[in-house]
């Protein structure tokens, strides 16, 4: 895939002097919600107003969006806002009906992203329409997943792209809803720095609370922009209600955020920078050493018990080496995810070395 400063004109164009802002309910509701939410928008740095019609739902039952019905809500925010308007397509039928009443951008839903089939389906529904199209992420970390369905795309003559990081869905965890997995996000900008990257924090918290953290560490790896929830009565929301804020919250963070300079060339900086990179270095060189000492113990120990017959997985040790290594990097002021992937990873890579031993 080739990325280049074309494909990021459709933002480059908006000549906003601060990250591009996209904001609004989860779902639109009823036409006074939509209309009451984006002129309260208006007055705030938001660039683009956005309101789901169609909500997938993860089992059936939950609210799934008013339809098509509430398209003209949106025409209707854009004559009497000016707001650029967006909202999330799953089929080629939701296409053919977003374009008909103007809509200005639209997104791909994280359960669209992860289906090849209906993507290419939505691709060709725009061949020879030349509209933003912003891209979520797969709801499992699947970073070629993610980009195949930008080349659907792109391959069908779509210039105007970008992404939108929303985390990634896991069964445990406690402090996100979707895990950001930011290393994910982090790979993505550097293979494609011309591809703009938007945050959703709302999905990924899953609760107000928590918004601006997240959204700070975006900024601080130089996203271009967030998707916020909002809403004039988050708290009676018809879906996502503890994720949602009410306009004059979205100010309060906007406000808050710090936009970081890429650089300095201040010499002090740069002199202290160098010194911590070349520690890092060397430290990461070190780590490397240890984890080949690891691998070639646990190969040891690996040819022992097959001479012995002795299964590979041993699953009281490792629950109780896994507690352990938690609670000791907690000392170190280390996450408990972030010690569970670490040593997650380092457990897989030592069965697969015990396993090939013959």
């Amino acid at each position: 895939m080739e990325i280049n400063k074309e494909n990021r004109k459709w933002l480059d164009n908006m000549g906003l002097s601060h990250p591009i802002v996209i904001a609004g309910p989860c779902s639109a509701e009823t036409e006074d919600q939509v209309l009451k939410t984006a002129h309260l928008l208006k007055d705030t740095d938001t660039n683009v107003f956005r309101a789901g019609i169609w909500k997938p739902r993860t089992r059936p039952g939950g609210f799934e969006g008013v339809g098509a019905i509430g398209l003209p809500w949106l025409q209707k925010v854009k004559e009497e806002t000016g707001m650029l308007v967006t909202t999330e397509v799953g089929n080629a039928n939701h296409v053919e009906l977003a374009l008909k009443h103007g809509i200005d951008i639209l997104w791909i839903g994280a359960r669209t992203t992860v289906n090849p089939f209906v993507t290419q389906e939505i691709a060709d529904a725009l061949k020879g329409v030349d509209i933003p199209v912003l891209v979520k992420n797969p709801v499992n970390p699947d970073l070629a997943l993610w980009l195949g369905a930008v080349e659907r795309f792109q391959a069908a003559g779509i210039s105007q792209l970008g992404v939108i990081h929303r985390g990634f869905s896991t069964y445990n965890s406690l402090h996100y809803r979707n895990k950001p997995l930011w290393h994910l996000a982090i790979e993505l900008k550097k293979e494609f720095p011309n591809l703009p990257l938007i945050l959703d924090p709302s999905h990924i918290c899953g609760r107000r609370d928590t918004l601006l953290d997240v959204s700070q560490t975006a900024l601080d790896l130089n996203f271009d922009g967030f998707m916020i929830e909002t809403h004039i009565d988050p708290d009676n929301a018809w879906s996502d209600a503890a994720q949602q804020i009410t306009p004059a919250q979205l100010n309060t963070i906007t406000a808050d955020l710090r936009i970081r300079k890429e650089s300095s060339t201040g010499e002090e900086f740069q002199r202290k920078l160098n010194m911590h990179r070349k520690e890092l270095d060397l430290i990461d060189s070190n780590i490397i050493e240890i984890l080949g000492d690891r691998m070639g113990i646990a190969g040891e120990i690996g040819r022992l018990k097959h001479k012995e017959n002795v299964a590979i997985l041993q699953s009281g040790r490792w629950a109780d080496i896994l507690s352990k290594m938690v609670e000791d990097g907690a000392t170190k002021g280390l996450s408990k995810d972030f010690v569970e992937e670490i040593f997650k990873a380092i457990h897989v890579e030592s069965i697969n070395i015990q396993h090939n031993i013959k």
